[in-house]
């Protein structure tokens, strides 16, 4: 009786640990975003991105909702600068003028509470743009085009690029106006993948 119980709690045992390792891989899964650039109709390439919900639930979360309402579907990246980062998700970009890129719509959008982690600001991460408020986020994020440390514990890093850094070089050595804006327009949607 003491076998038949004992190999009862084994595979039991097993079975939950096994469950919940599985659980955890689809988990990370769920937080997979495919973006498209472009540049005057012109695909650039795609940009693979993962999520850390585990790092930044509450940006990770507003990233997910903006995506589902195709609000990035449009917007451009507005800021790029080589050997620090590329920016992008302001809705201004989609039809506003190029003076108001940037700028955002911050009475209009919910803002997310920082959620500063342990989280390194090298290139490829995902990180949120705000204003002097550490809790001011919104849509605006950037994506790293190089190292930089002084970003660390200071800005909301929720993801990372999975695939697609090529594109991310692409877009940042565009040639740009004075504000370190790209001449001409370079754009993004953004759907996500399982």
């Amino acid at each position: 009786m003491f076998k038949i119980f004992a190999s009862f709690a084994l595979l039991s045992t097993f079975l939950i640990f096994g469950v919940f390792k599985m659980e955890a891989v689809d988990n990370k899964n769920q937080y997979r975003y495919e973006m498209t650039v472009t540049q005057k109709g012109h695909e650039l390439g795609k940009i693979v991105l993962e999520l850390f919900p585990d790092k930044a639930p509450l940006h990770v979360h507003n990233f997910d909702s903006l995506v589902a309402a195709k609000f990035y579907d449009g917007t451009a990246f507005h800021r790029v600068i080589p050997g620090f980062m590329i920016q992008g998700g302001d809705p201004n970009s989609k039809d506003q003028p190029r003076d108001t890129w940037g700028y955002g719509q911050p009475n209009k959008q919910t803002k997310v509470k920082a959620e500063f982690n342990d989280t390194k600001h090298v290139r490829g991460i995902l990180s949120a743009a705000r204003s002097a408020d550490p809790n001011s986020a919104t849509s605006q994020f950037f994506i790293m085009h190089a190292d930089s440390k002084h970003l660390d514990g200071q800005y909301t890093a929720y993801g990372k690029v999975a695939s697609g850094l090529d594109v991310v070089d692409k877009i940042v050595n565009m040639p740009r106006d004075p504000k370190d804006n790209p001449l001409d327009k370079v754009e993004m949607t953004i759907k996500k993948i399982k």
